[in-house]
């Protein structure tokens, strides 16, 4: 970014600079979402042909929060989490503003080298590879992925043998967390030990250790247990004679805001106790929500109503099975709103949101108080960056990727 803006870099992105982007002020007095809303308005009022749910990205959100970061976690560099939203112009941005990336498999190795990304900015970040997968990482050059297995490091003997490693820990329990990944991954503090000792007869490097404390937790002591347990994995790699550790990769789950400034202040402070006499340590993490969950705002307009008695029944053109699907995999809380502004003394009615599938499982809201709606409407959803299009499906013919999405800057 020298001799230019944060903002003129990531215009001229890869990922970015072939897009359209629109552009819209952003008073001070004016909050983001009301913002957003008056995006989506305008884009409708430009684009009458605009007929089925879209997104609003704001470019400026992400430089935002990447400001954030560095304030608040300054000797930590962010490698985004590809799976949390895959979006190209997401990408391109991250990358132009200076982060890594941590992706988990070929396609989303493809992605950010498609875009110009370094293969050292990558970090493999799937304790559990598909050896295809593996080889096509030792062909590109990513060589640094994580482990918690002794077969895992049989196979990245076999198929990646220059290939460095993180040993993925285990967080530490009661941390409170919206998505626990503890059950699935990390190794137990007995198993530490073991897992060294199976790369360093295998010949393969180990250089450093990984931690994920789960995804959005509120306990943030488990920070400071996390990185205790991981200078005691430093300390075991020193105490077996293997070579010098320099990674400490501190996962992700971040949430933006004061829980973030929180969660950093914690970290900081964890990290000088621990880490303070190892200053060539390199400090890393994985967010990937902080980043793309406040960045996107969905309109999806009504396409159906029942109406029975007081109550009222919507169907929408996005699900459960499509973008929306962040509301069972992300436990997601939807509180749409309408488009259209609010009346003074409008009567509400309870109502009940559908998705466009047939199944019954695709429904968005219950119990959910709106105003009269009629078919053509549009509902606004905010924080819908996350965990969304990229986990959505083509179930009964709706397909996820035909939602379009306007890149836009807010000034």
């Amino acid at each position: 970014m020298v001799g230019s803006s944060p903002m003129q870099a990531v215009l001229v992105a890869p990922g970015v600079k072939d897009r359209k982007v629109l552009a819209f002020e952003r008073s001070g007095a004016l909050k983001d979402k009301d913002a957003a809303t008056g995006l989506v308005r305008a884009i409708l009022a430009a684009n009458p042909a605009q007929r089925s749910a879209f997104y609003v990205f704001d470019l400026a959100k992400v430089i935002d929060l990447f400001r954030a970061w560095r304030r608040a976690l300054a000797g930590v560099r962010p490698c985004y989490a590809v799976k949390c939203n895959p979006d190209p112009a997401l990408l391109g941005a991250l990358a132009a503003l200076g982060a890594g990336f941590d992706c988990a498999s070929r396609a989303e190795i493809e992605a950010v080298l498609a875009l110009g990304v370094h293969p050292r900015d990558i970090v493999y970040a799937n304790p559990c590879k598909p050896e295809p997968h593996l080889e096509y990482a030792a062909e590109v050059g990513v060589s640094l992925a994580t482990y918690d297995s002794e077969e895992e490091v049989a196979k990245v003997k076999r198929c990646h043998p220059g290939c460095e490693l993180l040993l993925r820990l285990k967080g530490p329990d009661g941390g409170d967390v919206r998505v626990d990944l503890g059950t699935k991954y990390g190794a137990h503090a007995d198993e530490v030990v073991p897992l060294l000792r199976a790369a360093q007869r295998a010949g393969v490097s180990v250089a450093g250790v990984s931690f994920h404390v789960g995804s959005g937790a509120t306990n943030l002591g488990v920070y400071r247990g996390a990185i205790q347990a991981a200078r005691a994995a430093f300390d075991a790699a020193a105490a077996l004679g293997m070579p010098p550790m320099r990674v400490l990769d501190i996962g992700g789950g971040f949430v933006s805001g004061p829980t973030f400034d929180d969660a950093a202040a914690v970290i900081n402070d964890a990290l000088a106790q621990h880490f303070g006499d190892l200053p060539r340590v390199e400090v890393i993490g994985e967010p990937g929500r902080y980043f793309a969950e406040t960045a996107l705002t969905l309109a999806a307009r009504v396409i159906g109503k029942r109406t029975r008695g007081e109550v009222r029944e919507y169907w929408i053109d996005d699900g459960l099975y499509g973008s929306l699907n962040c509301i069972i995999m992300d436990h997601y809380v939807p509180t749409p709103r309408p488009l259209a502004s609010p009346r003074p003394g409008e009567k509400t009615y309870t109502s009940t949101v559908f998705g466009p599938t047939c199944d019954s499982l695709d429904t968005v809201v219950t119990g959910y108080q709106l105003p009269e709606m009629s078919v053509g409407d549009w509902l606004v959803f905010d924080d819908m960056g996350a965990y969304t299009t990229g986990a959505g499906s083509n179930f009964n013919g709706f397909a996820t990727s035909d939602i379009k999405i306007y890149v836009a800057y807010s000034s």
